[in-house]
């Protein structure tokens, strides 16, 4: 079991982290100047331009990244030409310093109607197994491997058709809040296929055999409450209310420490498949780690704060992050 597979993207950053600290880690107090909020304008030498504008488009609001699957004549099917757009806008907004949390949803009526069966299945049935791995290699590069790890946190907004290979990315996204008139369904037995792609991995990890099981096996469709109740999303709200919701919950965590936010969300997917010995060492291995990577000290303040000043209760909300 690797327990820092995200080390050798975290430490990248280390330098820049002990600078800004200013002082060794390990200290008890540090001098450092205030924290701003996850997200944000940046400097003023010159505005980044935005990544996507076709298949993928991307607006960038009060530390909220909005991408939007573009394909809505589509139901923003996956083709090819989106895989590729939404990596670079992955790479793009990652470390974008405007950019404190990810919100992915689709244009028109639909999340995303799975993959494109034209430009995808029948394009590739042709070529070798070396040219079709092309094919899937990019859409699974997107779809969990950066989105399930990805160094800002992201949330799923359905907002309408989500089938099949939609669901990847679905679970993939750190937390997902559907509109009660989502339209879920697994139609791959319907012509004569089976959920894959690791989408069959995705339903599984989030609902439970039963209900796996059931969906994948009759092609039947469930909308967003249904989804919320079996632990596919975490709550669904009406279509009319989504974005706030959406919105609100984005603010919550762009308050957070980011990089405890981070280590947070990172460890908890990744202890799921560890022994209870090889998760505490790995959580206390990230503990470790979290202290010497954050330049704003966090541990630090929110204890001084709680047990000094007596200022905050750790229970009821954040430390002052500008104190």
């Amino acid at each position: 079991m690797r327990f820092n597979d995200t080390r050798a993207a975290e430490n990248a950053m280390l330098h820049a982290a002990k600078s800004a600290a200013g002082t060794a880690i390990d200290r008890g107090e540090t001098s450092m100047p205030a924290p701003k909020k996850n997200g944000g304008p940046r400097p003023a030498e010159g505005e980044k331009s935005i990544p996507g504008g076709k298949t993928v488009l991307v607006e960038i609001a009060d530390g909220i990244a909005w991408v939007t699957l573009n394909r809505p004549e589509k139901r923003n099917a996956i083709s090819p030409e989106l895989s590729a757009e939404m990596i670079a806008v992955l790479d793009a907004l990652e470390p974008d310093q405007r950019v404190g949390v990810l919100v992915l949803t689709g244009a028109g009526n639909s999340y995303c109607a799975g993959m494109d069966l034209k430009e995808f299945f029948r394009a590739s049935d042709p070529l070798s197994a070396e040219e079709r791995a092309v094919f899937t290699r990019a859409s699974a590069q997107w779809q969990w491997r950066r989105l399930s790890y990805y160094m800002k946190p992201t949330i799923a907004m359905v907002n309408g058709w989500c089938f099949g290979a939609g669901f990847n990315s679905v679970v993939a996204c750190d937390l997902a809040i559907a509109a009660n008139e989502a339209s879920f369904g697994l139609s791959e037995i319907n012509w004569g296929m089976i959920p894959a792609g690791n989408v069959l991995k995705a339903t599984v990890a989030t609902m439970n055999r039963r209900d796996s099981l059931y969906y994948t096996m009759t092609g039947e469709t469930f909308n967003g409450k249904k989804a919320a109740a079996m632990g596919f999303v975490n709550e669904a709200v009406p279509l009319t209310k989504l974005k706030k919701r959406v919105t609100d919950l984005a603010k919550v965590l762009l308050d957070k420490n980011p990089t405890t936010l981070r280590q947070a969300k990172h460890a908890c997917k990744r202890i799921i498949d560890m022994d209870w010995d090889a998760s505490e060492d790995y959580l206390f291995a990230k503990i470790d780690q979290m202290r010497f990577l954050d330049p704003e000290q966090g541990r630090q303040r929110a204890m001084r704060q709680f047990l000094d000043e007596k200022t905050y209760r750790p229970g009821l909300g954040n430390y002052k992050r500008d104190a």
